[in-house]
């Protein structure tokens, strides 16, 4: 690490810590030239291949801007969709792989937006999972209404799913 005050092309690390949220390390210097201390920090590299073979960093950024155009017009919160964002950077990362995939990326980020607004969801699923057909909705609605909402799932309660009223009721 070069000196950022003499230029010195070396520096002895004087403290080590991580951050408040784990993703990075900061690291205090000193420079055995000048003997200015300054920081560093470090934060592991994630890389996203794109559908053209592009590789570009991993934007947390991008998944809320993309998150944000489902929800408009939804009583969705900035706050909800920054959790959002760091939940979804958290589950990429806790993949373990340096490079990830678009397709990655929006399966990372289908599971903790259907538990944030389910008509989100469909709207993100619809783009992400090409929808084409009427048919296509359809089964996606299917899927949400069989399965239990979050606050039911695992603590084995049954869920209650809507049942359309007919001519006979």
């Amino acid at each position: 690490m070069h000196c950022p005050f003499c230029r010195h092309p070396d520096s002895r690390v004087v403290d080590s810590r991580t951050t408040d949220d784990g993703t990075s390390i900061r690291r205090r210097r000193q420079c055995p030239d000048c003997s200015r201390r300054f920081t560093t920090v470090e934060t592991c590299s994630l890389m996203v291949v794109k559908r053209s073979g592009v590789t570009e960093p991993f934007s947390r950024t991008k998944v809320i801007s993309g998150v944000r155009k489902a929800c408009q017009g939804r009583p969705v919160t900035e706050d909800a969709l920054a959790k959002l964002g760091q939940r979804v950077e958290e589950a990429v990362r806790a993949t373990g792989s340096a490079e990830l995939t678009t397709h990655d990326v929006g399966l990372a980020i289908l599971g903790p937006l259907q538990e944030l607004d389910v008509v989100a969801y469909l709207r993100f699923a619809s783009v992400y999972k090409a929808f084409d057909s009427l048919e296509d909705f359809e089964a996606a609605i299917v899927e949400l209404r069989v399965r239990p909402p979050a606050e039911n799932r695992g603590t084995g309660a049954t869920p209650e799913v809507p049942v359309p009223a007919t001519a006979a009721d």
